[in-house]
């Protein structure tokens, strides 16, 4: 059998479900190192596999195997949060029992882009270390840190890379003439960036025990999950606050001036962690595990989801633009070689 590698990709992903299910019967009444075992040996399965399915088209580049990799534990922990969840049984009980720590296992799922592995890392660790479960953490929690080192290479590897955008100088020059006045897509981002600055900055106080009545009405009001006592919330808007808030300048900063070449993969990495971020805060915030006292008021959704969707899309909106319309934060071929 020979399929090309996206293909490949996609079957070994699917594999995962009957994998999950087989191990969970085989190794329930077992200990940890049973799970250990059939870890290394659901690896090596899809080593062999991959080998096998894609022999004739192998790329080269090791970091297709690493997303790979990546595509697998997403389907994995996708089966993890349905069975939390209770809408299936049977196919992860095992890993649920021994793990003994409440994962944020939707964290996982969508696509590793560097931020959004940055901005689930950092929350992940830190909130299981400072937060209500931080005295449970098993030495399985251990294995994590091979998932973030390698993470980590990959990341560097994509933004060692030279980037091959094809964008003729007059093209350039002709957007660098242009005032803000005359882009109107990129001033609204400009009035965007302001008011999410502003509520990124908001929220980060919020979790610091702000004791203004705006804060103190708006956590009652919309976000009573920001106070939840399992400290992703609060590492989550800190985590944003320092990251997000200085983002939202050096943008304003990218947006005005021409020729700031590093806005594209900026925006790119900011992206990502933002969809990670919204996804599960807009998902905590409603689920039905979350404690009710921390749940959005029923009154209050429409406007939570209004504020935090557009807060996820609109940087997206940003990326597309700066990615497929990068003229005006490029520099001209001679003003490179001069300097």
């Amino acid at each position: 059998m020979s399929a090309s590698a996206g293909t490949g990709v996609f079957v070994l992903s699917l594999m995962s479900i009957p994998i999950c299910y087989l191990f969970n019967s085989l190794i329930y009444n077992n200990g940890a190192e049973a799970f250990f075992f059939a870890g290394c040996t659901t690896v090596l399965i899809l080593a062999v596999s991959a080998r096998f399915m894609i022999k004739k088209k192998a790329p080269v580049d090791p970091l297709f195997y690493v997303y790979a990799v990546y595509a697998f534990l997403s389907v994995v922990n996708l089966i993890i949060g349905l069975e939390q969840d209770n809408i299936i049984d049977g196919f992860v009980t095992f890993y649920l029992k021994v793990a003994s720590i409440v994962l944020d296992s939707y964290r996982a799922i969508g696509l590793y882009w560097v931020g959004s592995f940055l901005m689930r890392a950092i929350v992940y660790i830190l909130g299981n270390a400072v937060g209500k479960y931080g005295t449970h953490v098993s030495p399985l929690f251990l294995l994590y840190m091979l998932y973030i080192s390698v993470s980590v290479w990959a990341s560097f590897r994509i933004f060692s890379q030279s980037s091959t955008r094809d964008v003729q100088p007059k093209s350039i020059q002709d957007a660098e003439r242009k005032s803000l006045l005359h882009r109107p897509l990129d001033l609204l981002f400009v009035i965007y960036l302001i008011p999410a600055f502003a509520f990124c900055v908001f929220r980060g106080l919020i979790v610091l025990d702000c004791s203004s009545k705006w804060c103190q009405d708006y956590t009652q009001q919309y976000e009573p999950y920001l106070k939840d006592p399992s400290a992703y919330p609060k590492v989550q808007m800190l985590v944003s606050m320092l990251y997000s808030g200085p983002y939202y300048i050096i943008t304003l900063y990218g947006l005005i001036v021409e020729g700031c070449e590093w806005m594209p993969d900026l925006t790119l990495v900011h992206s990502g962690a933002v969809a990670q971020a919204q996804f599960a805060h807009i998902g905590a915030s409603l689920h039905t595990r979350t404690p009710f006292s921390y749940r959005v008021p029923a009154d209050s959704q429409p406007v939570f989801l209004l504020i935090n969707i557009l807060y996820a899309l609109v940087p997206q909106a940003l990326c597309y633009r700066c990615r497929t319309r990068p003229a005006f934060f490029l520099r001209p071929t001679a003003d490179k070689k001069t300097k």
